[in-house]
């Protein structure tokens, strides 16, 4: 039996930095011993897919791939990985109204542990409005309606202070509905 994933990795290709080229990539996962491997943009989205013989456990696989990234092009990059059901689950229990959003104003900020109330319970929601942000249970879902570059809560929501012992990457949300639909089973 094989189960589908999509690999997050955070900031590479951003300005020159960490340049980590898509074939390479594919061919990286490959070599791990996945298959059916595709990457989603330029900005560090891979799905594959893994063999009976081979772990499914998310945290062992975001590992070997940094590892081997780190191997091959000698810096360090955080990787998260999703399942196909997780994705699909953080699409269908988005609390906003996605279908009446731009993707630009919707981000998922995953994170590899919990995400819980006292973790954010230092952030004033009342300060940021109009934009929102709800927790999952690994994810954040923010709600930006100018977009995340202009967003003075997107920031808060990253400080180092809140995410404490998490690792972080977000993604708007035509790429998280993307990523769900290519890992869909």
């Amino acid at each position: 039996m094989t189960h589908t994933y999509a690999a997050l990795l955070r900031g590479i290709n951003v300005g020159g930095a960490n340049k980590v080229p898509m074939p390479e990539l594919r061919e990286l996962l490959t070599e791990l011993g996945h298959s059916s491997v595709r990457t989603h943009l330029n900005s560090g989205n891979a799905v594959f897919r893994t063999h009976a013989d081979t772990t499914d456990d998310e945290a062992a696989l975001a590992a070997a791939l940094e590892a081997a990234i780190e191997r091959r092009f000698g810096f360090s990059v955080a990787c998260l990985v999703r399942s196909g059901p997780y994705l699909r689950a953080v699409v269908d229990a988005c609390p906003f109204p996605a279908a009446d959003l731009a993707g630009r104003q919707l981000h998922a900020v995953f994170c590899d542990g919990p995400v819980t109330p006292e973790r954010f319970a230092p952030v004033d929601p009342a300060a940021y409005l109009p934009e929102e942000y709800r927790l999952g249970d690994r994810v954040v879902y923010l709600y930006a309606p100018e977009g995340l570059g202009v967003s003075r809560l997107a920031p808060v929501l990253q400080r180092p202070a809140l995410l404490k012992g998490l690792r972080v990457t977000a993604r708007n949300w035509n790429t998280v509905t993307k990523l769900a639909e290519l890992t869909g089973e």
